[in-house]
């Protein structure tokens, strides 16, 4: 019972803070997807053995400020958003330069995985900021958590109730191809009753809603790969009854520049600036 009301109490208070900066947008939102941003890559960064605070890990880490400070500049002033990709290629840069001149204290396996750090975690999670600063963002943010948290939630009563083909045996056994199948559909009519609510088109929000939360399972194994393959039950203790951060965020970590990508190329939203 202890543990049950920790897990609750930790996870409302979670979505009280999520609501709040999404609501809010702008540099509220931008600094609370950054700091989850670094305590998630840091959580990545300690599976391989690295450390934000040190070395390698350390160039990851202000990889991945650059990424952010650059996000935030581009959308908050109306900057080229050249400057994005410029920021990634001088976090590449950095991380090459501690492998070079450091020689020979890193291998090649750890530069390759503090830069995929970098893009799985900080930048796929920057898209949450991201799709709140398109021109109706406040409408769509929401759809990013619909789609993953909605997921989880149809797939875990469908599949308890009528799960019996296994989608991942090896990976994941409890998880069946019905509750993947429950999932996708719950997201979908969670994603058609809030367009109806807010007036938006019904069809296209259900679309999205099913092709993100198709997406969120897909990075919830692999945040689970992850996992099992380095004999981990959990990223980290951040979040009281739920893990780290990544293990909260694993799946909002695909489905957010999914929702993303899906709102520019079906519908043709546009940012503010």
């Amino acid at each position: 019972m202890k543990s049950f009301l920790t897990r609750l109490t930790s996870g409302v208070v979670l979505v009280l803070l999520i609501g709040w900066t999404c609501w809010r947008g702008s540099l509220p939102l931008g600094f609370f997807v950054t700091v989850i941003g670094g305590i998630g890559l840091d959580e990545f960064y300690k599976v391989f053995g690295m450390k934000i605070t040190e070395g390698i890990g350390r160039a990851g880490f202000f990889g991945a400020v650059l990424w952010m400070a650059a996000v935030l500049v581009t959308t908050e002033t109306g900057m080229e958003a050249e400057l994005k990709w410029l920021a990634i290629l001088a976090a590449f840069m950095l991380l090459m330069a501690v492998y070079v001149f450091s020689f020979p204290k890193y291998d090649t396996g750890q530069v390759v995985t503090a830069f995929f750090g970098i893009v799985y975690i900080p930048v796929m999670l920057s898209f949450i900021y991201l799709t709140r600063m398109l021109v109706v963002g406040f409408s769509l943010v929401w759809l990013i958590f619909f789609c993953s948290w909605g997921c989880d939630t149809f797939a875990y009563c469908t599949g308890m109730l009528l799960g019996r083909h296994k989608l991942a045996p090896v990976l994941s056994p409890k998880k069946s191809i019905e509750g993947a199948v429950g999932g996708v559909v719950g997201a979908a009519v969670l994603g058609a009753v809030y367009a109806a609510f807010t007036q938006a088109p019904v069809f296209i929000y259900a679309l999205i809603c099913a092709i993100g939360a198709a997406a969120s399972q897909v990075g919830d194994l692999a945040a689970s790969a992850v996992k099992r393959q380095h004999g981990i039950k959990d990223y980290g203790t951040l979040i009281p009854g739920h893990g780290g951060v990544l293990d909260r965020f694993d799946s909002v970590i695909v489905t957010a520049p999914m929702i993303y990508m899906l709102a520019v190329v079906l519908i043709g939203y546009q940012q503010h600036r």
